[in-house]
């Protein structure tokens, strides 16, 4: 894993927190909102230290472009992703975001 700057791993989980229940975004959407468009997967390295943020990190809100649960093995256990988008009234079929663009947040709208 490259060593990342902590400040873009701030910049990210303050994105992150601003995701409204029920809505997710993608990595690459957060990285063309910090302006380093082609960096979804520093965004991606970045959320799976999310569980160690001071404050928390709704993690479970971010997943790849076409909403799939990439990230779910960050999750102790794995199915956590899918219960905590659930619990919000996100639709999950195998382990990928049904109608993710109705559900999509972009950042972009709002910083």
């Amino acid at each position: 894993m490259p060593k990342l700057d902590s400040n873009f791993y701030d910049q990210v989980f303050e994105i992150v927190r601003l995701i409204p229940k029920g809505r997710a975004t993608s990595y690459g959407a957060i990285a063309k909102a910090l302006g380093a468009g082609g960096s979804a997967r520093m965004v991606g390295y970045a959320m799976s230290n999310a569980g160690i943020a001071h404050s928390k990190v709704p993690a479970h809100r971010v997943v790849n472009s076409s909403g799939l649960l990439t990230g779910k093995f960050h999750f102790s256990p794995p199915e956590l992703m899918q219960q905590s988008l659930e619990a919000e009234g996100i639709v999950v079929v195998n382990d990928k975001i049904k109608n993710f663009k109705q559900v999509f947040w972009n950042p972009l709208d709002e910083i």
